[in-house]
């Protein structure tokens, strides 16, 4: 068992002993090695000033380069990873790295204090080789919020940086990070320990089960993309954790012909192609899951265990009748994800039992799925509901309707009464208009600072209306037309 954690910093090995299970990265950075280019601005992943690069080996033994909020990124989840800030991007102080280049060629700095951020998502791109059109640069850059209002040149660097990425040869730089990671792989159990907390870093499942198993009043902690908002701003304090951050073997998707086994670990960003190409609508629900750096850290298990009842996938995969498998110790079960949230706050879930894997039936055709995610913003925002219909008919009549949805409910609930009022009759605007009155027996929605209850309501009963529409019509005629062909 190893009690310490080791990854490397701008290119130098760091190896620290004792760290706090809650100290953040943001935190080590600023305080402990005095790089402060990475600022603070929300510290709640929403700004982006705090982004860094995080690389790290996957699962196939292939590097993972993500740009994540050091905000809400805690330190031992750290363990074999390597770090990169924006000091850490030029070999030397008279030579800017190409995205500095770009930056200020394109006039792309005011104030400079979001400045940092925008420059270690750009470089994430780069060291990806990822073109950056317009569409997918606005995507990469939704997580960087500029309080300037500096995006144009910000976009034309972008623009550049793509080009860039695609031509310059990063060969010798993949070769030595691809050697550092492998020098810090390994599958020892990690402690470590800081006064009277503890956190436990499991290498497989297995491990995961033993280690909770023997701690069933640890915190869970993956993405942290909601924990560690209860650290930051609720000062929370979380005395045993358990990191997932290195159970390789609960991060990979696995297809059949019937259904997607998607491991608890795997992230948005993970998940994103091949639920996109099973169901595009799902794919587009899940871009608007918060932002790049959101999703590169945020984990479909982590969604589904913290029982929010605005969580955006559990209405979509409710909908598809997904279930999950609940392991303790060597023991397995398997149960239905509409019935694993039981109330608010409570879910089918015993002491020491964590989610292992969800199954997603393909059953459904990929335009039989609607998903429609309402919310203020387009972009990096909480739902103010979330309603998903899958619906299939024969000769014009429904024969089968799961309808889920979040944020109407205490917990992401079905509208059985608007289902039993759809099957067995005419698929046509009468019938769904009858049934959009049935909404009122399925659910009893609050108001609060998102929307009011009676909003809840009038748009959750016309979301069943837009659905028959666009069943009924070409998307090209219900929807906007975005970039690289996106529905919007």
């Amino acid at each position: 068992m190893h009690d310490t954690i080791s990854f490397y910093l701008n290119g130098e090995l760091k190896t620290l002993r004792g760290v706090a299970p809650t100290q953040t990265l943001l935190r080590y950075l600023r305080e402990d090695e005095k790089l402060c280019g990475t600022k603070e601005g929300c510290a709640e992943g929403d700004c982006g000033a705090c982004t860094v690069n995080v690389s790290a080996l996957s699962a196939d033994g292939t590097v993972k380069r993500e740009a994540i909020n050091a905000c809400i990124r805690f330190m031992p989840s750290l363990e074999g990873a390597s770090i990169t800030t924006v000091e850490g991007l030029a070999h030397d102080i008279d030579t800017p790295h190409r995205v500095h280049q770009a930056m200020m060629d394109s006039d792309a700095s005011q104030c400079g204090f979001c400045t940092p951020g925008f420059v270690m998502s750009l470089y994430t791109a780069y060291r990806n080789r990822t073109m950056l059109p317009l569409a997918a640069a606005n995507d990469v850059l939704a997580g960087n919020l500029c309080r300037c209002t500096g995006y144009g040149p910000i976009l034309h660097a972008a623009e550049k940086i793509g080009c860039v990425a695609k031509a310059v040869d990063q060969g010798e730089d993949d070769r030595v990070e691809l050697e550092q990671l492998r020098s810090l792989d390994h599958q020892e159990l990690v402690e470590i320990k800081h006064g009277a907390a503890r956190a436990f870093l499991p290498a497989t499942s297995d491990q995961l089960a033993k280690v909770y198993a023997a701690h069933p009043g640890a915190t869970l902690i993956s993405g942290a993309t909601d924990v560690g908002l209860w650290v930051t701003k609720a000062r929370r304090n979380l005395p045993k954790v358990i990191f997932l951050n290195r159970v390789r073997d609960l991060t990979s998707i696995k297809r059949s012909e019937h259904e997607l086994i998607i491991g608890a670990c795997v992230t948005y960003s993970g998940a994103i192609g091949i639920l996109a190409q099973a169901y595009p609508d799902l794919g587009e629900l899940v871009r608007r899951i918060g932002a790049v750096q959101v999703r590169n850290a945020g984990t479909i298990g982590g969604n589904i265990a913290n029982g929010s009842p605005i969580g955006d996938m559990p209405p979509a995969l409710i909908a598809l009748d997904a279930k999950l498998v609940l392991r303790h110790g060597m023991q397995r079960r398997t149960v239905s994800l509409e019935d694993f949230f039981l109330a608010y706050g409570r879910q089918d879930r015993k002491p020491g039992e964590f989610i292992e894997a969800v199954h997603v039936p393909l059953s459904a055709a990929a335009n039989e799925l609607k998903c429609y995610k309402i919310s203020k913003r387009f972009d990096q925002d909480i739902s103010a509901l979330c309603g998903c219909f899958n619906i299939k008919m024969s000769n014009d009549r429904v024969i089968a309707a799961r309808i889920a949805f979040g944020g109407m409910a205490a917990t992401p609930k079905r509208a059985l009464s608007v289902e039993a009022a759809l099957i067995g009759k005419r698929w046509d605007r009468p019938t769904v208009e009858l049934a959009m009155q049935e909404f009122t027996k399925d659910f009893t929605p609050i108001s609060d600072m998102r929307a009011s209850a009676d909003y809840r309501l009038r748009v959750a009963q016309n979301l069943l209306l837009k659905c028959f529409i666009e069943m009924e019509t070409p998307l090209t005629q219900t929807r906007l037309v975005g970039h690289g062909n996106t529905f919007l």
